[in-house]
C-alpha cells in the first residue's frame, strides 16, 4: 500500500526539523560545550554557497540547494566526527537520501536525490562551489569559536583551508583569517 505522497513529503519536512536540534559534534573535541546545530551550519553554508556561486560564475540557486541538502542525511546517521570515520562505515549519503524521500511525490524525490548525487559526485562547478562553501563555513565557525575563547580550533581552520578548490573561496578564507567576527556592527569609515 503506497502512502499519500503529501504525507511522505511532510514526513521528510518533519525529519529535516531534527537538524535544528542536532549538534555538530566534531566541535566537542575542540572544547565547544554547545556547538552550532547542523541546521545552523547548513543555513550559513547555503548563504556562502550563493555568494561563492555568484563570484565563480556558477548557478547560485543550484549551489544553495546543494548546500541546504548536503547534511540532511545526518538525521539518520548523525554528525559523525572525522576521527570516528576511521572506525565506522556509514551508508553512502545517496542511499540515506533515497530512503528519506522514498515516500515523497516522485518529482520531489527526483529533485532531492539528483541534488545529493551531484553534491556527492563533486564533478560539476556547482558541486565544487557547494563543497567549498561547506569548508569555508567550517573555517568561519572555527574563527568565531576562537574569538569566543575556544583555543583548540586551528586544525579545523587548517584542514578547511587546505580543502578549498576555488580561488574565490581561498580569497574569502584569507579575508576571514585577517578579519574580525564582530567588526560588522561598526559603520564603515568614510
Amino acid at each position: 500500500m503506497r502512502t499519500d505522497p503529501h504525507a511522505g513529503a511532510m514526513s521528510f519536512i518533519f525529519e529535516a526539523g531534527v537538524l535544528k536540534r542536532a549538534a555538530r559534534t566534531g566541535w566537542w573535541f575542540a572544547g565547544v560545550k554547545h556547538p552550532e546545530s547542523i541546521a545552523e551550519h547548513s543555513f550559513r553554508t547555503a548563504l556562502i554557497g550563493m555568494m561563492l556561486a555568484a563570484m565563480e560564475g556558477a548557478d547560485p540557486a543550484r549551489v544553495s540547494m546543494l548546500c541546504v541538502l548536503h547534511d540532511t542525511q545526518e538525521t539518520r546517521i548523525t554528525d559523525i566526527p572525522h576521527i570516528a570515520k576511521r572506525y565506522l562505515t556509514a551508508a553512502p549519503n545517496t542511499a540515506v537520501t533515497a530512503d528519506q524521500v522514498a515516500a515523497c511525490p516522485p518529482a520531489v524525490a527526483d529533485v532531492i536525490n539528483a541534488a545529493v548525487a551531484e553534491y556527492e559526485a563533486g564533478a560539476t562547478l556547482e558541486a565544487i562551489v557547494a563543497r567549498d562553501a561547506d569548508k569555508l563555513e567550517c573555517l568561519v565557525q572555527a574563527i568565531e569559536y576562537r574569538h569566543q575563547g575556544v583555543a583548540d580550533v586551528q586544525r579545523w581552520i587548517d584542514s578547511s583551508q587546505a580543502a578549498l578548490k576555488t580561488a574565490t573561496a581561498q580569497r574569502l578564507a584569507d579575508a576571514a583569517l585577517t578579519g574580525a567576527p564582530v567588526a560588522w556592527p561598526s559603520p564603515p569609515r568614510s
